[in-house]
């Protein structure tokens, strides 16, 4: 929500800070989180955020945990997430296409859907190789540009939406590190889409590439996106284009096929 929105609508400074614990509570999948990270990575004050929570809780948006006190999804979540999902949730018609991918790689494969200015991982599917990389799971989310996922998204995206983009984040550099500073991020996307695919060398993990392609509506949007994560020496140059080939051709028939479903 825009910030002249949260001005003129009563209320709507309360609904997007909760809405905002809403997004913590679930990145953080069975772990929960505790209230002090929520409340400095939401950037309120503690006070504010045990009000909210409490608030979410009565409602069952959210749980704590009797032992740890860390704070979980709610049951409510998951009622209403059943009923959105006949709508949004495309993981029934992605989940073979995924599992063939990590099993033609051997790699760690991957759905992510955009989710406003970011990506959230829907799907994993283990590789058969040994050694994995446990940079991304279901529910963690990534600004987009930063992970390979929404980097290959917003590298599709319309000119004017990547410029808004940049206009509304100044901050991903001093965040993520200065190669998601605006200019640096600006040339990975011009390789992403000369490439066709996106390459992520480590930059959130040292020693764990990735690999993103985006997936698009029947109208041509890049909604989704199917990546790949694993260790470095895995993705090296004599291995790397046929990786990608194969990520594209995945991604591809699941593009077909979302659009001969909808």
């Amino acid at each position: 929500m825009d910030n002249v929105a949260k001005r003129s609508v009563p209320g709507a400074q309360s609904v997007a800070r909760a809405a905002q614990l809403l997004r913590l509570v679930t990145s953080a999948g069975d772990e929960g989180m505790s209230v002090a990270d929520l409340a400095r990575r939401a950037d309120l004050t503690r006070p504010t955020t045990h009000r909210l929570l409490t608030a979410l809780r009565h409602e069952g948006l959210v749980d704590q945990d009797d032992k740890s006190g860390r704070w979980m999804p709610g049951p409510e979540l998951f009622l209403m997430g059943t009923v959105a999902a006949s709508r949004y949730d495309i993981t029934a018609i992605a989940r073979d296409i995924v599992r063939s991918l990590a099993v033609r790689t051997e790699e760690s494969a991957f759905l992510s859907v955009r989710r406003g200015d970011e990506t959230v991982c829907l799907l994993r599917e283990e590789g058969s190789f040994p050694i994995r990389s446990f940079v991304l799971s279901e529910g963690v989310r990534f600004p987009l540009g930063v992970a390979s996922a929404g980097l290959a998204i917003l590298a599709f995206l319309p000119p004017h939406d990547v410029d808004a983009y940049f206009a509304r984040h100044p901050e991903l550099g001093s965040e993520w590190g200065a190669p998601h500073g605006e200019q640096r991020l600006r040339a990975r996307l011009r390789d992403t889409q000369e490439r066709g695919y996106a390459v992520n060398p480590g930059l959130i993990v040292e020693g764990s590439f990735g690999l993103g392609a985006a997936v698009f509506t029947k109208e041509g949007h890049p909604q989704w996106a199917l990546s790949l994560t694993g260790v470095e020496f895995r993705f090296g140059a004599d291995r790397l284009p046929e990786l990608g080939r194969t990520l594209l051709a995945h991604a591809h028939q699941l593009t077909t096929r979302i659009a001969a479903g909808r």
